[in-house]
């Protein structure tokens, strides 16, 4: 690893100027300027999609076929983020897996709280469904906020009896909207993005009056049983480490093949930062590697 690389990024989150308490929309704004600054310039193309009434982005890497499709789901508190805060992962991905990528632009809190964006996951892979995709060639993926999403949308899609993908991935995952991990505290000083007050605060956004242990909002209170096999990688210097954890735990003892792979020194979606940070490209082409095995 490089530390001089690590250091960069990390003086990207913290220097950045930001209003003391910002608007919804300069949160949003705030993470779209944040993208554009990391850069990158993976060649793909990025076509516009309604993906069964939800908006999105089918990224296709030069090279890379359509035959095979991760629906991605991206994080941001189900509050910011969107296609285009993930366009550069999304061509990373695609360029090392060898098939598509649909980013969905899902309904976010304030505007739409829980269970819109669920709803949203399920409906984009009900459409990948109907466009003729085998499931065995499908995957689901996300981070943060997007990481606990793609575990409820397997639940969901599992209790509505949908065939089910041939894995998932859950990247930084989010999957427990009260904030009572340990690590929240003994990691508190080491993560330069995500800290209690302001995981509990979205959480509650996104909730808007909600149980909080809503297995469909916080996946660490759900049945994983059936599921299909699971990638979780989760950076040791994350406040969420407990998230990804507990999550693997459950999924283990529901006999869900899973693979936890926490990453050293590594931050809050590391991947976000694969153009000028080595880890994270070696973290994407870990989750492609973990994709492709599973295809049909």
């Amino acid at each position: 690893m490089s530390i001089d690389q690590l250091d960069s990024v990390i003086e990207i989150l913290t220097s950045r100027e930001r209003p003391e308490n910002p608007t919804v929309e300069e949160s949003r704004d705030g993470f779209e300027r944040m993208a554009k600054l990391v850069g990158g310039d993976t060649p793909a193309s990025v076509e516009g999609v309604d993906a069964g009434g939800v908006p999105g982005e089918m990224v296709v890497a030069d090279g890379s076929s359509t035959s095979s499709v991760t629906l991605y789901l991206h994080g941001g508190g189900y509050i910011i983020g969107s296609p285009a805060t993930h366009r550069e992962l999304a061509r990373r991905l695609s360029a090392a897996s060898g098939g598509a990528a649909l980013v969905i632009d899902y309904r976010m809190a304030p505007e739409n709280p829980f269970p819109a964006a669920v709803e949203d996951a399920v409906s984009a892979y009900g459409w990948l469904l109907e466009q003729g995709h085998d499931p065995r060639a499908l995957s689901i993926a996300g981070d943060s906020a997007g990481g606990g999403l793609t575990a409820a949308a397997l639940v969901s899609l599992r209790d509505r009896g949908l065939p089910l993908p041939s894995c998932g991935v859950c990247l930084s995952p989010w999957v427990d909207m009260e904030g009572v991990g340990g690590s929240m505290d003994s990691r508190s000083a080491l993560d330069p993005i995500t800290q209690r007050e302001g995981l509990v605060a979205m959480g509650g956004v996104y909730l808007d009056g909600a149980d909080p242990k809503s297995p469909l909002a916080a996946p660490i209170y759900a049945d994983l049983a059936g599921l299909p096999p699971l990638l979780i990688q989760v950076g040791t210097r994350e406040t969420l480490y407990d998230d990804a954890v507990r999550l693997a735990d459950r999924a283990n003892r529901a006999e869900v093949a899973t693979r936890f792979e926490p990453w050293a020194e590594m931050i809050h979606v590391w991947h976000l930062f694969a153009p000028m940070l080595d880890e994270g490209q070696q973290a994407i082409e870990s989750v492609a590697a973990f994709i492709r095995g599973r295809r049909g």
